[in-house]
């Protein structure tokens, strides 16, 4: 199958204002001043915004290492290198729209459902004044409020899963909602486009085959880590079109679908996984798709060493704010099913 051609035109037209970019990096140290999202305005700084770049800081949901709360700040600090232009997809993303950071919501640590009621009303304030969000985690307990709120703007979602676990299993000592429950939640809640979702870089023990037989009942896909070299991108990226057809996408990525030899400051880190260049051709590859939201989630820094895993997270926050940005340019800004 032939994927369409990428959408282009990613310039400001005449007809708009110029959108306020980052701290020019020539002029202000790139380790000095306000620690933003690649150094861009505050969401109050600015008088629009296309896509919010969003924090938040939740691990009560975590089944073993914690430390995701401070993925947000971390993924900041480690964003501070990047630059304005993307050669790769061919955009200026901080010219091409407005691109702001909204900074973290305030997410209560110790009640896991007012922290997921926080994180619903949070995001719907963003969206009230943003087209699109990207969300820094934080576990990845958070993917189930964000996609209720995508759910009821957009109606059925597709999500593009990129992680070493599934992440639809039912329960952890009886708690119903954590890290590794998201998906099972939200394919119970009808909050997904069934049979157009899919799983990328799974790897590693499961606790019975029949995990593998509910995820499928629960509307998903496996592609495993094994199968998933650079070789076969082309296919994988003809998969993923075919899977999510023409629902709008929301694309997930736990930091942990890289080897822990890439992401090592992570809570649940899984040998074999892919590289950071594995993953951002990958989700360059994306780019066509109408994705309404994206996280970035399970970076904890204390396990983290020279900031590798939170330089791949912003990298990979990057990618997904790029892509975004060639769709914003291109027309409204709106997906319309």
């Amino acid at each position: 199958m032939k994927r369409k051609s990428r959408l282009k035109i990613v310039t400001v037209t005449e007809e708009h204002s110029r959108p306020v970019g980052p701290l020019d990096g020539t002029k202000v140290p790139r380790f000095a001043g306000l620690l933003t999202f690649a150094r861009l305005p505050r969401r109050e700084e600015v008088t629009s915004c296309d896509i919010a770049v969003v924090g938040m800081p939740f691990d009560s949901g975590t089944s073993f290492r914690p430390g995701a709360r401070f993925g947000p700040e971390a993924i900041r600090a480690g964003s501070r290198l990047l630059r304005t232009y993307n050669p790769a997809l061919d955009v200026s993303p901080f010219d091409a729209c407005q691109v702001a950071d909204a900074g973290d919501l305030a997410i209560s640590p110790f009640d896991v459902e007012a922290a997921m009621e926080a994180i619903e009303s949070g995001l719907e304030q963003v969206l009230a004044t943003s087209t699109r969000a990207v969300a820094l985690g934080g576990d990845h307990t958070i993917a189930l409020p964000i996609l209720r709120v995508l759910h009821r703007r957009y109606g059925p979602i597709a999500v593009v899963h990129f992680d070493a676990h599934l992440d639809t299993w039912d329960t952890y000592f009886g708690a119903p909602f954590t890290h590794g429950t998201p998906f099972r939640r939200a394919s119970e809640e009808g909050l997904l486009s069934k049979g157009n979702c899919i799983h990328l870089g799974i790897r590693g023990p499961i606790y019975e085959r029949l995990d593998l037989s509910n995820d499928s009942d629960l509307g998903f896909v496996v592609r495993s880590a094994d199968s998933m070299g650079e070789a076969h991108h082309e296919e994988i990226l003809e998969q993923v079109h075919a899977r999510v057809g023409d629902r709008p996408v929301y694309v997930s990525v736990d930091i942990d679908v890289l080897d822990p030899g890439f992401a090592p400051g992570t809570g649940t880190p899984e040998p074999g996984g892919l590289s950071s260049r594995e993953l951002l051709s990958l989700l360059r590859g994306l780019v066509d798709l109408p994705i309404v939201g994206a996280d970035v989630v399970e970076v904890a820094p204390a396990y983290d060493h020279a900031q590798i895993t939170a330089l791949a997270a912003a990298h990979v926050a990057y990618e997904l704010v790029s892509a975004m940005a060639i769709q914003a340019a291109s027309g409204d800004g709106t997906y319309r099913p």
